[in-house]
């Protein structure tokens, strides 16, 4: 039983590895592949955010440090 454990682990840690083909590489890397695909309209964002809410990270928490949700 110890071992089936052991076995359905690294099953499931290995099965995130692959194999990446040089010719592939470029479509991965493809902007629109990022998490976040324009960072520089984030940061100006979130610049605006904590400056509107007069705390740093208003823009992922809900308030803003001034007691009200």
């Amino acid at each position: 039983m110890r071992r089936a454990r052991w076995i359905a682990l690294a099953a499931l840690l290995l099965a995130g590895c692959a194999n990446v083909a040089p010719y592939q590489r470029g479509y991965l890397a493809r902007e629109a592949m990022a998490l976040d695909p324009n960072p520089g309209m984030a940061r100006a964002l979130e610049k605006t955010y904590s400056a509107k809410e007069a705390a740093s990270g208003g823009a992922s928490v809900g308030g803003g440090g001034c007691g009200c949700n």
